[in-house]
C-alpha cells in the first residue's frame, strides 16, 4: 500500500559480480533522507519527508497511515491547514439555532475566541494552546459561566472538524484539559412584600407583569407576548404559546425558549387581575414578523403594550421601567437576579412551598428536564426533617385531644 524511499541510495546490479548492490544517488547528503509514499482514499499520491538516522521513524509512520487506511480513520494532513476563523464560521452558518442564540454565540467568537484562535491552522491547536486559552479567559476576569459557554463553543467547533476529516482529535478532549465548571447558584427568592413593593412601584398599565410572572411563572419575552387567546377560561389554564424577543434589531414572535409551549394553572384572583388590567388597558392588536424579521407576519392581541399601543421591548423596558420600579420598592445594590426572572423564582418558591412536586413545577415553567429544576431550587424545597417535626407535632402536639393532653408518648 506504501514504502519508504531512501533518497540517498539506489539499488542497482554490479556489472562484475551480477550482485544487487546499493549505490549513492545525486541526492546523497543533501535534503531529508527517507521519503514515506502512500495512496489516500482519493488515490492521490501522499509523501512524508524524515531525515538520516529516522528510518524507524518513517516506518512507524508508515504502518499508522496504512492503520488509519484501513480502519477508515485517515485524516489528509492538508486539510488541518485550514483556518480556524474559516471553519468556525462554517460550522455556525450550518446550526439550526434559534436567531438569539445564533447572534449570542457570534458575539462570544469574535470576543473571545477568534481574538485567540482565529488565524490559526485548526490543525495545529493543541490541548496546551487550549489550556493557555482558558488561562487567557480567566485572566480578563471573565465569569466561570461566560467561560463555560465559550468552551462549549470551541469544543463543538473541534468536534464538528473531527467529524469533516479536517483534524483527528479534539484538543478540549484532553485529560490535561479541565472544562470550566458553572458552581450552582443559590437561588433568593424574593419575599411576597418585596414583590408587592416593585409591583406598587411599576406605572398602572405594567401592574399586571408582576401577578402574570410571580402568579404563573413566564419569562419576561413570554409575558410581553401573551396574548387574549392565551386566557382560557374554561380549562382555567394559561397558554404559554408564544414570546416577543429582539431579533437583528426588530422584534418579532417566537415560540418560548426552546420551542416548548405549555398551560399553567390560572387561579381564579389572576384572572380577576387580568380582566381588571384589559378593562382599563384594552388589549391591542400587533402584528410583528413571526421567527425573524423576514418572517410571516402574525397578529395577536397583546395583554401589555405600551402607551402607543406597541409590543413591550424588553430591553428598553428594563432601563427605563422596570430598574426605576425596582428602586422604589427599595432594593439596593440590584444584580441579574433582581431581573423579571425573579418573579419566576418567586412563582417556584410558592409552589415548592405549598408541596407541589418537582416534576409539574419543571411542566409549569417550561423546563425541558425536571433534573434541572430539581438543581435550581432543592434548597427551597421543605426539608424531610421539617416535614417530620410537622407530621409529629400534628400527632402528639399537645392538643386538646392528643395523646400530650394525657401525658405524651405511652411505652410499647
Amino acid at each position: 500500500m506504501g514504502h519508504v524511499q531512501d533518497r540517498w541510495y539506489r539499488k542497482a546490479v554490479d556489472s562484475g559480480t551480477g550482485k544487487v548492490v546499493r549505490v549513492k544517488t545525486s541526492l546523497h547528503g543533501t535534503g531529508m533522507r527517507y521519503k514515506v509514499r502512500y495512496v489516500d482514499p482519493d488515490g492521490k499520491e501522499r509523501s512524508k519527508a524524515f531525515p538520516d538516522k529516522c528510518r524507524r521513524q518513517a516506518e512507524d509512520f508508515l504502518r499508522e497511515v496504512e492503520g488509519d487506511l484501513r480502519s477508515g480513520n485517515y485524516v489528509d494532513p492538508d486539510a488541518g491547514k485550514e483556518r480556524f476563523r474559516v471553519f468556525a464560521a462554517r460550522w455556525l452558518e450550518g446550526q439550526t439555532f434559534e436567531e438569539t442564540s445564533r447572534q449570542a454565540t457570534e458575539v462570544r467568537l469574535n470576543s473571545m475566541i477568534y481574538p485567540y484562535f482565529g488565524d490559526w491552522p485548526i490543525g495545529s491547536i493543541r490541548p496546551t494552546d487550549v489550556r493557555g486559552w482558558l488561562r487567557w479567559m480567566q485572566q480578563a476576569k471573565k465569569s466561570q459561566g461566560y467561560q463555560a459557554v465559550c468552551f462549549a463553543h470551541l469544543s463543538a467547533i473541534f468536534t464538528a472538524a473531527v467529524d469533516d476529516r479536517l483534524i483527528t482529535s479534539n484538543p478540549c478532549h484532553a485529560r490535561s484539559v479541565t472544562r470550566p465548571k458553572v458552581g450552582q447558584r443559590k437561588i433568593v427568592p424574593w419575599t411576597r412584600a418585596v414583590v408587592k413593593k416593585v409591583r406598587l412601584a411599576l406605572p398602572d398599565r405594567y401592574k399586571i407583569i408582576v401577578p402574570v410572572g410571580a402568579g404563573c411563572g413566564l419569562r419576561q419575552g413570554e409575558v410581553f407576548g401573551l396574548g387574549v387567546d392565551a386566557i382560557d377560561r374554561e380549562e382555567m389554564v394559561l397558554r404559554v404559546v408564544r414570546q416577543v424577543r429582539e431579533v437583528r434589531g426588530t422584534l418579532v414572535f417566537a415560540l418560548p425558549k426552546r420551542g416548548k409551549t405549555r398551560e399553567v394553572p390560572l387561579s381564579h384572583g389572576l384572572l380577576r387581575l387580568l380582566d381588571d388590567h384589559m378593562q382599563r388597558f384594552p388589549p391591542v392588536a400587533v402584528t410583528l414578523p413571526w421567527g425573524d424579521p423576514d418572517g410571516e407576519p402574525t397578529t395577536v392581541e397583546l395583554v401589555v403594550t405600551s402607551a402607543q399601543g406597541r409590543p413591550v421591548n424588553r430591553r428598553s423596558f428594563g432601563e427605563r421601567t422596570w430598574h426605576k420600579a425596582r428602586e422604589g420598592a427599595g432594593i439596593v445594590n440590584a444584580t441579574r437576579e433582581d431581573g423579571m426572572h425573579a418573579l419566576r423564582h418567586h412563582y417556584a418558591s410558592v409552589l415548592l412551598d405549598a408541596g407541589e412536586s418537582i416534576k409539574a413545577l419543571s411542566e409549569y415553567l417550561g423546563h425541558t428536564d425536571p433534573g434541572f429544576t430539581l438543581r435550581t431550587y432543592t434548597h427551597l424545597m421543605p426539608s424531610s426533617a421539617e416535614r417530620t417535626r410537622r407530621a409529629i407535632d400534628r400527632e402528639w402536639g399537645g392538643g386538646e385531644d392528643g395523646p400530650a393532653a394525657t401525658g405524651g408518648l405511652e411505652t410499647a
